[in-house]
């Protein structure tokens, strides 16, 4: 795979993740309006981990859905930037390689 192609493949793979993500988020929220079995907390922050917090982050606000519970307010945003770090890296190393 050629530099362009690793980070082409890495970004649609946030995107994905980010809109699986994002639907989790509204999912939960709607579960929680019906008073329904809802998501985890720990399957919504696992997702947000492995690379969907930013579309989880922008939904929650959005719908304001989770917004009082500083686990989510503190530790998407933190998450975000933990993934931007590793795009940064990535992309200096295909750089580097190339």
């Amino acid at each position: 795979m050629t530099g362009s192609q690793i980070i082409t493949a890495i970004l649609v793979c946030f995107v994905i993740i980010n809109i699986a993500a994002s639907a989790a988020a509204m999912a939960d929220k709607k579960k929680a309006i019906k008073g329904h079995r809802r998501i985890s907390e720990k399957t919504l922050m696992l997702l947000g981990l492995f690379g969907g917090a930013f579309g989880e982050y922008l939904t929650m606000l959005k719908t304001r859905h989770k917004t009082k519970h500083k686990k989510f307010m503190i530790g998407l945003p933190l998450e975000i930037f933990l993934h931007i770090v590793i795009i940064i890296l990535i992309i200096y190393k295909v750089a580097l390689n190339q």
